[in-house]
């Protein structure tokens, strides 16, 4: 069945899509049709990751289906399934959570359509399920949060740390959703990183969703059961700032009385670290759209591509010249 007349029994509160503009097409990418499920637009720096895809679509002459699932897996998996049935060349999806995949993604394979998972990784029984990753290094992340603290509390004559049993550094962590990768990685590689200095204690782990408004009710909950804190490892941005404005009503100096270190680097967290309110910025690179473009140019053509592609991304602290950091567009 001509693909054109499947769409029109997809249901359209189901499938939201937004066709790219065909200019700039290549021999490549003429006639390409990619379905794109996004988790949802609870940020800058996921608009800008929705907006790198879009553009990137446009300028390569992809046909984009694009749909926002309001951070709602079921949501996804529908979605997925509307792009299997109106039979899209390439899939690619950020899944929000990390295992739950399998039975849609069979269906792909079935339909011999290649999956691109993008931005976080998954949890399937077989990597056949899905032709590749690209995205950003969660592990990575959560260790370079956490050679940032180590490097905080080294005596720079001794080379030593600090901390230690009697006198410990008390850490708050302000983690992602439950089950998605970023906060599993980004957990996983920062206690990696401390395991072996008993002087470092979480004492404090709690989901705040990568929301602002959550990362501001987490703070307000700590602030209010007064127990001592050093340092908050924040997850994403949002939640940084939102436990920021927090602190700020209180009368408490982020950056001074709280060393805070943040993932993503949108520019509201880089303007925060050029005001002396966050110690750290680990960079969580979303300017993914061109090489989404790319990969899916080559599946397309049913050529193979690498397992796992990460994202350049760079660490910015209170140490580094930061007059230079180019505008960051999210």
């Amino acid at each position: 069945m001509n693909r054109k007349y499947i769409l029109l029994f997809i249901p359209l509160c189901l499938l939201c899509f937004v066709l790219s503009s065909c200019t700039k097409k290549t021999t490549e990418t003429k006639g390409i049709i990619l379905g794109f499920s996004q988790i949802g637009a609870e940020s800058a720096w996921r608009n800008c990751n929705t907006r790198s895809v879009q553009e990137a679509a446009a300028e390569a002459g992809i046909q984009l289906l694009f749909f926002n699932a309001e951070q709602k897996q079921e949501n996804q998996i529908k979605a997925i399934r509307s792009f299997i049935a109106y039979q899209v060349d390439v899939i690619a999806f950020v899944p929000i959570v990390s295992d739950g995949w399998e039975n849609v993604l069979e269906e792909a394979r079935r339909a011999e359509i290649p999956v691109l998972i993008c931005d976080r990784e998954i949890n399937v029984y077989s990597e056949n399920l899905y032709a590749g990753y690209l995205g950003t290094n969660m592990l990575q992340e959560g260790r370079s949060a956490a050679e940032y603290l180590l490097k905080k509390f080294t005596d720079p004559e001794t080379g030593r740390i600090t901390a230690n049993r009697r006198n410990p550094i008390r850490i708050v962590e302000l983690q992602g959703n439950e089950g998605s990768a970023p906060a599993i990685f980004r957990a996983e590689g920062f206690r990696e990183m401390i395991a072996e200095y008993p002087g470092f204690e979480i004492i404090y782990s709690k989901s705040g969703d990568f929301l602002r408004s959550k990362g501001y009710e987490l703070m307000c909950e700590i602030l209010e059961e007064q127990f001592e804190f050093h340092v908050i490892y924040s997850h994403n941005d949002s939640m940084t700032l939102g436990a920021i404005d927090a602190m700020k009503e209180r009368g408490i100096k982020p950056g001074e009385d709280i060393v805070i270190i943040s993932i993503d680097a949108e520019q509201a967290a880089i303007d925060a670290l050029k005001r002396g309110e966050i110690n750290c910025v680990v960079e969580c690179n979303p300017k993914q759209g061109p090489d989404i473009m790319r990969l899916a140019s080559r599946l397309a053509r049913k050529e193979t591509i690498p397992r796992v592609i990460f994202m350049e991304e760079e660490v910015f602290t209170e140490w580094d010249d930061l007059s230079n950091i180019a505008p960051r567009g999210y």
